[in-house]
């Protein structure tokens, strides 16, 4: 088969519906996720040699915001394009034979977002997706070595052991697979390598819910969900190996995420029924015990000031639910609202993000993006 010379991609962000953050925690529990219709892409082309840029949008084309040349068989994090770097690395781990293939051949790998910087909604997953997606067409390796399970499951062993990234598996999943999923990640708490642990179980929910009335509300505050899940995920393993060996009453952290983990399956049930008035009220069940959970492990304002009262307010709005994106601390929460009430609580959502000194919050009403990876070769 002849090799592609040049392609595009675009991968669609993440919400995590209900459940999380089981995905980091609790490897024996579930999530239900959304990928939503804003994007992130990379422009791939042969090079004279190996070439990282980011793009960013002015008028109708793009301009190049910072430009890196590197060696293949010596990519160093350095805090200069470490997500594609530490994507290389890993699957030329899996696969060796790669490493000479790219530098024979080498590539520039252009790469853009829509997606708000530290959102909560997957965006720094997306970069490495993209790469191994790119790298799996352009050097035409083995589409059943390299399906789509292998690369999301890549993906987490690139952000975690490659670059130290505290993370689960939703983010790594739902923008390559897309729709609306419910994923069960049982016997994957201890993130062993892959294909000694079950892959995720995607089971898509879109066919059955052809729209999801969501607002969707990114604070303006930067937060790393590595140093939320940081925190959190060796407090739930210390307490969860004392239980194992000690048995007795279940531990804060073991109760709370069997709760947590609890509102995905019976959110499945009342989504299958239309039931939304149940799934809002399992939404704020969700977000009730994750601000627990995080007041218990140090985090003084729970899932943070900016979340909280934005919830508040789109619940005081006639929100049937509303809840975090992902980890808390900053980043995006988005509420469930009747059909066709949307853009009323949208407005009133950025204005109290003005009230209170949010500058940078920026209001999404998404849809469900049913196509997760799009691709187009040329050459």
């Amino acid at each position: 088969m002849r090799k592609p010379n040049y392609l595009s991609l675009t991968l669609p962000a993440r919400i995590n519906v209900l459940g999380n953050p089981s995905d980091a925690l609790e490897g024996a529990h579930a999530v239900i996720s959304a990928a939503v219709d804003i994007r992130a892409g990379a422009f791939v082309e042969e090079a004279e040699q190996l070439t990282f840029e980011a793009l960013r949008r002015q008028g109708d084309g793009w301009v190049v915001t910072e430009r890196l040349s590197a060696d293949p068989h010596n990519l160093s994090y350095d805090g200069h394009f470490d997500l594609p770097k530490g994507a290389i690395n890993r699957l030329c781990g899996y696969t060796p034979e790669l490493r000479e293939l790219i530098a024979r051949r080498p590539f520039k790998i252009a790469t853009w977002s829509n997606v708000p910087r530290q959102s909560g909604m997957g965006g720094s997953s997306l970069f490495v997706l993209l790469t191994l997606a790119a790298l799996r067409v352009f050097y035409d390796l083995d589409p059943l070595r390299h399906n789509d399970y292998v690369l999301a499951e890549l993906t987490q062993r690139t952000e975690c052991q490659e670059l130290g990234i505290t993370c689960g598996f939703a983010d790594r999943y739902v923008p390559l697979f897309g729709g609306l999923a419910y994923m069960d990640f049982r016997d994957k708490l201890y993130h062993r390598p892959i294909k000694t642990e079950p892959y995720v179980t995607y089971e898509r929910l879109d066919g059955y819910v052809p729209y999801l009335p969501l607002v969707i509300v990114y604070t303006g505050i930067f937060r790393d969900s590595g140093d939320v899940h940081g925190r959190l995920r060796p407090r739930y393993l210390e307490e969860h190996e004392r239980y194992l060996a000690q048995g007795g009453e279940p531990p804060f952290m073991v109760r709370v995420m069997e709760e947590v983990g609890a509102t995905a399956w019976r959110g499945k049930i009342a989504l299958l029924e239309g039931d939304w008035a149940t799934f809002g009220a399992l939404m704020n069940e969700n977000h009730r015990l994750v601000n627990e959970m995080m007041r218990y492990c140090g985090f003084q304002e729970g899932a943070g000031w900016a979340n909280n009262l934005l919830i508040e307010t789109a619940l005081a709005h006639g929100a049937l639910g509303a809840k975090l994106t992902g980890a808390g601390g900053g980043g995006s929460v988005f509420a469930l609202v009747r059909p066709g009430e949307e853009e009323r609580l949208a407005d009133v959502l950025l204005r109290t993000a003005r009230q209170h000194g949010l500058e940078r919050a920026q209001v999404f009403r998404c849809q469900i993006a049913r196509q997760g990876l799009v691709l187009e070769v040329g050459g």
